[in-house]
């Protein structure tokens, strides 16, 4: 009679950089920039339902939260710029779950994104929790670039992205184009380089 081994499910994900990073209890000493850039250019927002010829990458996003936070806060710190670029970090792993599937997930998604998250910050020398103005200033601007892409490339009217997203305020309608994954990438790795240079 053949015994029966019982194996733990397997919980880490190998990178290209050769780092294991597990998943249930990330490290930071498993995080590189370079996974992150390129798991996050190959990410499509808005569930892939842009127009263009290119998925709009995570990777651009946040490079465009990163610019509207120092639209909206001149001469801001670069290291709140650099948490802005990495606010949707975590998604170079779990993917970017559209906003009304991450509610019917509930608080164990939540949970678990705050863990990668808080890894990721660890990594990069930025606090686990970020000072509330600083949250509050990178979800403004994340609501912003919300808008703008939304009625830009996903389909939304006007009056449906200011209702859902609401209307940037004080600031300049910005012009997107979505990339291709290797110019996403390259462009999120330069905001990176620029970010933590000093």
């Amino acid at each position: 009679m053949a015994s029966t081994i019982l194996r733990t499910p397997r919980a880490w994900q190998r990178m290209l950089s050769g780092r294991r990073l597990d998943l249930l209890d990330p490290s930071p000493l498993d995080i590189e920039i370079e996974d992150i850039a390129h798991g996050l250019a190959r990410v499509a927002r808005w569930n892939g339902q842009t127009v263009g010829d290119h998925a709009y990458s995570v990777a651009e996003h946040c490079v465009l939260v990163s610019d509207i936070c120092g639209l909206i806060r001149p001469g801001w710190p670069d290291k709140w710029r650099l948490a802005a670029l990495l606010h949707d970090a975590p998604e170079y792993v779990i993917g970017d779950m559209i906003s009304p599937f991450k509610t019917a997930l509930g608080f164990d998604y939540k949970a678990f994104e705050h863990r990668l998250e808080s890894a990721i910050h660890m990594r990069f020398g930025l606090p686990v929790d970020l000072p509330q103005t600083v949250e509050e200033i990178i979800k403004r601007a994340d609501k912003a670039s919300a808008f703008f892409e939304a009625t830009q490339i996903a389909g939304f009217s006007d009056a449906e992205g200011a209702e859902i997203f609401g209307r940037p305020r004080g600031l300049a309608p910005v012009k997107l184009k979505p990339l291709p994954t290797k110019e996403a990438q390259a462009k999120f790795l330069k905001r990176f380089a620029a970010l933590t240079a000093a």
